[in-house]
């Protein structure tokens, strides 16, 4: 008897479930991890251990005071140091309104840096209303030499139209005549005249002149002395802390961190006593230059730690270059800002970039809208990265303590920025150019020791721990280390949490990526 074979051959319609089904866990889990990515970010269990990792409550504790502690001292030394400016007003009530008013500045040297000449003009305002006229100023610059000779410094008058502003009940207000932006004689004479103020019953004009104060000018010397000094040497110490490791195994604030160090020795700024030695622009515009690019990269800083923290794969193309045009924008207008200015008052010592040029108001705006953007996407990766690894506690403990670093400083630098300049920062009489960027000794000691005490400390608590040559790739994975940990070890997150204790990968296997 023939055998009987029978086959089964399953319906097409069911294989194609199959597929599809296949297709569509494939994809969520793809997209599962977009979302809720796994703790193999930033190549965790093989970037090297931070002294991050090894502090008890303790130890940050002692870190915050400490920091708190040397930026107390150093506003309280600025407290006590001198003024930033001098003045030495000159009123005059003769050859009202027109003029001429000719009026000598006071003796000068190296250290008063700047000249400012300033008018405030009082009216007899019967009815006590607010009202605005335009005029023109006509103002001629002169050299008073050491032996008492007078050399033009130009043979022309330099001629600008200005807006008298007064309130009802109040003065006018100030007028910003002059700006020498370098002193290169001991004094200097300078007529002004006045067009078009015959209608304004002007009772007195105010002439002040106003300079960098000599002490301030020699403690600012020392202060980026010392800033400069210990900058370099944390530098050294850091890299000198990484020699052993291979710059792959760095994790992203390592990376970042020798970045900024050598651009804090440019910010506290090598060449700045140049600016006593040479008569020269250019030691100016190189410190802002050196000021803006240090700033500019620290907030490229903030946006590649936050976004890089849950990214492995930080490609040029789509991590990088983003967030580069988006701080180099803002690097160009602050840039520009300073360059443009210092450039127009080597011919034009009058010329006040606020009010003679439309173009300072689209400036303006083009950095408040950048600035806006970046505010927006920096708050959009903090959201993301504390959602994202607040499961994982030592990821959370590295974002915890970057955030609160982070908003001190902001916070300090906008408590600065609304001291010094408050409501009139886009006034167009407002003379911000006047102590450059100060008001008092305690605003620049604030803000200069900030931004170095914030950069000495990340170099500290991201420098590799001391046992890090032998724990690098193996203590710094939760998976393992926290298995065998006590309850006293365990600072990082809460001991009631089971993920702490649950493996955080399942058996993936990660490629780093070429670009790490």
């Amino acid at each position: 008897m023939d055998a009987v074979n029978y086959s089964f051959q399953t319906p097409e319609w069911k294989g194609k479930i199959k597929d599809a089904w296949g297709y569509a866990t494939g994809l969520y889990d793809a997209v599962q991890d977009y979302i809720v990515p796994k703790y193999y970010h930033d190549r965790s269990y093989r970037s090297v251990q931070m002294r991050l990792y090894t502090l008890t409550k303790r130890h940050f504790v002692l870190v915050f005071v400490s920091f708190f502690a040397a930026f107390t001292l150093s506003v309280v030394l600025g407290i006590a140091g001198p003024g930033i400016e001098v003045s030495e007003e000159i009123a005059t009530s003769k050859n009202l309104p027109n003029g001429p008013f000719e009026v000598t500045s006071p003796l000068l040297n190296r250290f008063n840096r700047s000249l400012w000449l300033t008018s405030v003009i009082e009216v007899n305002n019967g009815k006590g209303e607010s009202f605005q006229k335009l005029f023109n100023i006509s103002i001629f610059i002169r050299a008073l030499e050491e032996d008492g000779s007078v050399i033009p410094i130009s043979n022309v008058f330099f001629n600008h139209t200005r807006t008298l502003s007064c309130q009802k009940g109040e003065e006018c207000e100030e007028l910003l005549l002059l700006h020498l932006a370098t002193i290169q004689y001991s004094s200097y004479v300078i007529t002004v005249y006045f067009h078009g103020l015959e209608k304004v019953k002007v009772t007195k004009i105010n002439f002040e002149f106003h300079t960098y104060n000599p002490s301030f000018s020699q403690m600012e010397i020392w202060f980026r002395f010392v800033f400069l000094v210990l900058a370099f040497i944390v530098t050294c110490m850091f890299a000198h802390s990484l020699r052993k490791f291979s710059m792959r195994d760095w994790s992203i604030e390592q990376k970042w961190l020798s970045v900024l160090l050598p651009f804090l020795l440019l910010y506290n700024d090598p060449i700045f006593p140049l600016n006593f030695l040479v008569d020269s622009w250019l030691t100016v515009v190189l410190d802002d230059i050196f000021q803006a690019t240090f700033l500019c990269a620290l907030l490229l800083f903030w946006l590649c730690a936050y976004h890089g923290i849950r990214k492995s794969d930080r490609k040029w193309t789509y991590f990088y270059l983003p967030k580069l045009v988006l701080v180099g924008f803002i690097w160009v207008s602050a840039v520009v800002l300073a360059c443009w200015a210092q450039y127009r008052s080597l011919f034009d010592p009058t010329f006040n970039y606020k009010v003679d040029s439309g173009n300072f108001l689209g400036l303006v705006i083009f950095f408040l809208v950048f600035g806006g953007l970046y505010l927006l996407y920096l708050v959009f990766l903090i959201i993301r990265a504390f959602t994202e690894l607040k499961s994982l506690p030592y990821m959370n403990l590295r974002l915890r303590f970057m955030t609160v670093l982070m908003l001190f400083v902001v916070a300090v630098s906008v408590a600065v920025i609304v001291m010094r300049f408050g409501i009139g920062i886009l006034n167009g009489n407002f003379v911000s150019e006047l102590s450059t960027y100060y008001k008092n000794s305690a605003e620049f000691l604030a803000f200069y020791s900030l931004l170095n005490y914030y950069l000495y400390t990340m170099a500290f608590v991201y420098s590799p721990s001391k046992n890090a040559h032998k724990d690098s790739y193996f203590k710094d994975n939760p998976t393992f280390s926290m298995l065998n940990e006590s309850e006293d070890e365990l600072i990082y997150g809460s001991d009631s949490d089971d993920n702490t204790t649950r493996p955080l990968q399942n058996g993936t296997h990660y490629q780093d990526s070429e670009d790490e």
